[in-house]
């Protein structure tokens, strides 16, 4: 296949390094970005391209509008490519392999809308029910609730709500909702340690009908240590984690439950990883002969300084007990160590997809971790691929998988940039985020005029100037801190006007 690869001056480079075996055609514009498929179309027929001359032409990415008007005007099939030359060797690798690229959205786009769609057609294949009921007569899987688990099934992310009982019923609905929209598959309802409220416990059918009301028919599961709790619990809840030698005898229920090898009432928990499987191993045996139909065992992650033996633990579990469903709370090891929640979510996934762990309990109780439900899912569907490496789709957020780097040739004199002494103003304008908007109050003296609330500085920046006369130092200023604010919304992260949003670390 004979390809053209249109380019602006600055990309020549990159592209002639990356599109190797292919023709490049290079605009008299210096910047990709700022050609339109109407300039592309007469560059190309001023310079003599023809129909017979090439079998595809493949246009930047970043160029607004459709590909269709080249076509139509040089009469050869064009198609978006890549955003980005260093992508290109994989756009032509897909081409030979048959893959489709479109006419309106950039070749980079279209591949992780492919992979995100690979994983969908995975999971709606596990959603068939004629699936399902042939997956269930396998003793590897289970319904909790209606949901099933299992090594037939996705991973399933359990997020806890913490504390729950300090919290109101509609707050709890809402923290469930978020956790739900974010890829949760089961609602966890964390109770308080060391008190005991039966009270709350009765409120469960209202969450339950409060959720279904809106749309969600999620399981919910019922985390105690409280064995008060747990009894009031078991016509209430779907599933029960921290069951454990304390309360074995008492809690004999056919749902299934989550075993832990510790005795709380005691203190006792086993160290030493041979010592702990086999203390599992124990209880889950007598768990059976008390009659529980269905035993979750969970080695208890723990954080660093004791990861590798818990992770220890978990693989020596799952080489004797291959066939058992085994829960992990990857939550423990994420909120307890001060490092972007991204990466560690990451390769908790891995670890859980190596050691077949079908449960994951997760939470967001420090603000470090928000996002950790969202971060889990995205790293659990890549796990359903055999590496999680050029899907088309990524946990890359904080950083890039490739750099480009852009030099223009500077031919103009060159000053140092020097700062002014400001103006005051008589209108200042205070910016703050709030339910996942930028809000912008405008001040004259102490009182205020104006509050502006949007998403996009753009907007913001053209309503200010449509109501009010400042400088041109100080709409910069403001699209500054306006973006600024747009990112901490983006990352989840606090915005104080002003502020820098990252420390210095690199």
């Amino acid at each position: 296949m004979k390809i053209l690869l249109v380019t602006g001056r600055l990309a020549e480079p990159l592209v002639r390094k990356y599109g190797k075996g292919c023709d490049v055609f290079v605009t008299p514009v210096s910047v990709a970005a700022f050609l339109t498929p109407k300039l592309i179309a007469h560059y190309l027929k001023k310079a003599g391209i023809r129909g017979r001359d090439y079998d595809l032409i493949l246009i930047p990415g970043l160029v607004r509008g459709s590909a269709q008007e080249v076509e139509d005007e040089i009469g050869i099939p064009t198609f978006k490519g890549p955003r980005y030359a260093f992508d290109l060797p994989q756009v032509l690798q897909a081409l030979k392999e048959g893959f489709k690229l479109s006419k309106e959205v950039p070749a980079d786009d279209l591949f992780q809308r492919d992979a995100l769609k690979k994983v969908e057609d995975i999971k709606n294949k596990t959603k068939n029910r004629d699936y399902i009921e042939k997956a269930l007569k396998k003793p590897h899987n289970f319904l909790v609730g209606n949901l099933p688990v299992g090594f037939d099934f996705p991973h399933r992310i359990l997020a806890e709500i913490v504390d729950a009982p300090k919290l109101s019923v509609d707050e709890i609905v809402s923290r469930a909702i978020y956790y739900l929209e974010s890829g949760a598959d089961i609602i966890d309802i964390g109770m308080v340690s060391g008190e005991t409220n039966l009270d709350f416990i009765e409120l469960i059918p209202e969450v339950r009908d409060a959720l279904r009301e809106r749309g969600y028919d999620a399981p919910v599961s019922f985390d105690s240590l409280n064995t008060k709790e747990i009894e009031r619990a078991l016509d209430l809840a779907d599933l029960f984690l921290s069951i454990d030698e304390s309360n074995l005898e008492e809690l004999v229920t056919e749902k299934p439950v989550v075993l832990i090898p510790t005795n709380q009432k005691k203190g006792f928990f086993p160290r030493n990883p041979h010592e702990r499987v086999e203390f599992l191993e124990m209880l889950k045996e007598k768990a059976l002969d008390l009659g529980y139909k269905r035993i979750i065992p969970d080695l208890i992650l723990e954080h660093i300084p004791h990861l590798a033996r818990s992770i220890t633990a978990f693989q020596l579990y799952r080489e004797r007990n291959p066939d058992d469903v085994l829960l992990a709370g990857v939550g423990n090891v994420v909120e307890l160590i001060d490092a972007d929640s991204v990466g560690i979510n990451a390769v908790m996934a891995g670890f859980a997809k190596e050691l077949k762990i079908s449960l994951l309990l997760t939470t967001e109780v420090s603000p470090k971790c928000r996002g950790s439900v969202k971060e889990l899912r995205r790293a659990l569907d890549m796990m359903l691929f055999d590496m999680p490496k050029d899907l088309g789709f990524d946990l890359l957020i904080l950083k890039e998988k490739r750099s480009e780097k852009v030099e223009y040739e500077v031919k103009s004199p060159i000053i140092e940039a020097k700062e002014r002494k400001i103006k005051l103003e008589d209108i200042y304008f205070r910016i703050f985020t709030k339910e996942n908007k930028i809000w912008v109050i405008a001040h004259k003296g102490t009182g205020q005029i104006l509050t502006i609330v949007g998403e996009e500085p753009n907007a913001i920046i053209d309503t200010i100037l449509e109501h009010f006369q400042i400088s041109p130092r100080h709409a910069f200023y403001l699209g500054r801190e306006l973006e600024r604010a747009k990112t901490a919304l983006k990352l989840k992260r606090s915005y104080v006007q002003e502020v820098e949003l990252f420390k210095e670390f690199y």
